[in-house]
Parts: C-alpha cells; sequence; structure tokens
C-alpha cells in the first residue's frame, strides 16, 4: 500500500499555482513546490506521478480563475464588452497566469481561423454572444471577435509583462470596437 501524503492533491495544486503566481511557471520545480509546501518532493509524488501532472493541475486551475473572468464579463449589460474588460482585468490582477495561459509558445503555428478556439476554450460561448447581442452572421463575427481580441491581447500582453500602462484601456476598446463596426457596415453597404 502507498504511503499516505500528508497533502491532498488540491493543497498542492493550490500551492503550486501560488508559486506560478509569484514567480511565474518556468520556476516551478519538485524544489520549489516543496519549499513552497513546508516539506520534500517526497509527498508531492506520493499524490502526483511527476511535475508532469502537477503542471496540468495548474494550467486547469488557472483555466478556471480565468474562466470565472468571463463568466463574469459575460454576465456584463454588453457581454462581448464585458469579456474584453475582464480579459484586461485577468492580465492585471493575475499577470503570471495571463501568461502562462496566453502567451506560451504552441506546439505548431495556428492560422487565425483556429488561433482562438485552441487558446481559449471560452471562445465559442464568446462568439455566440457576438452574434447574439449584434445579430451578426457568424463569418462577420468571427471576424469582429479576431480584430478585437488581437487589438485586446496586445493591451492585456504590455499590463502582464510590465513593459507599458495605459490611462484608459476601456476607452481604447470602445474606439477599436467602434472602428470596425463601422468597417464591417461600409464593407456590408459596398
Amino acid at each position: 500500500m502507498p504511503p499516505k501524503s500528508k497533502f491532498t492533491k488540491e493543497e498542492i495544486a493550490d500551492a503550486a499555482l501560488a508559486e506560478v503566481e509569484r514567480n511565474g511557471f518556468d520556476a516551478l520545480t519538485a524544489r520549489t513546490l516543496a519549499s513552497a509546501l513546508g516539506s520534500s518532493p517526497r509527498p508531492i509524488f506520493t499524490v502526483f506521478s511527476g511535475m508532469d501532472e502537477v503542471c496540468a493541475a495548474v494550467i486547469d486551475s488557472a483555466n478556471k480563475l480565468y474562466n470565472g473572468y468571463v463568466d463574469e464579463g459575460l454576465k456584463n449589460d454588453v457581454p462581448f464588452r464585458g469579456v474584453g474588460e475582464a480579459y484586461l482585468r485577468f492580465a492585471h490582477e493575475h499577470p503570471k497566469l495571463f501568461m502562462l495561459l496566453f502567451m506560451r509558445e504552441q506546439k505548431e503555428l495556428l492560422d487565425e481561423r483556429g488561433v482562438l478556439n485552441v487558446i481559449d476554450q471560452n471562445a465559442e460561448k464568446i462568439l455566440q454572444s457576438v452574434m447574439n447581442y449584434y445579430g451578426l452572421d457568424r463569418e462577420t463575427a468571427e471576424r469582429l471577435y479576431m480584430h478585437l481580441w488581437v487589438y485586446t491581447h496586445g493591451i492585456a500582453t504590455a499590463v502582464a509583462t510590465k513593459v507599458c500602462t495605459f490611462t484608459d484601456e476601456k476607452a481604447m476598446l470602445t474606439e477599436e470596437f467602434v472602428a470596425m463596426m463601422e468597417h464591417i457596415k461600409q464593407t456590408e453597404v459596398n
């Protein structure tokens, strides 16, 4: 019978998530996690098969936290704006987790049609909110979503990496959205 761990899987995953929040994903090792737990690495590996499994648990926890932000954003009077603001808030409040979820190198280069579904498990429900709220067909909604995501991601990346801070991110998002909607209206007329 394997030895009983003095920590639960959740306690270890929570400590690992906190370690990533403090020092970034690349700094998460068995040694740093054990230190955060005030233990040796041994109890970690009585619950997890290895660091790959710990890392997967951290990514899962980070995604759950981010999903809560998206769900809150979708409750906004203007859901798409709410999601954009939630994305920025997540980058401000959890920069290391933002980098973990949205700034990791992918296994292969993605094209613009598939990138949102790969990096954000909420992409379909966000897209649905765009189609429903603005009465857009799928193709137009995807184009709007992609343009606004690129713009919002740029701001969020600058914030998370402490490259730049902006005085009025919400106004910037609104200006970009209005410009994009005008462009969409003009292309529909022509």
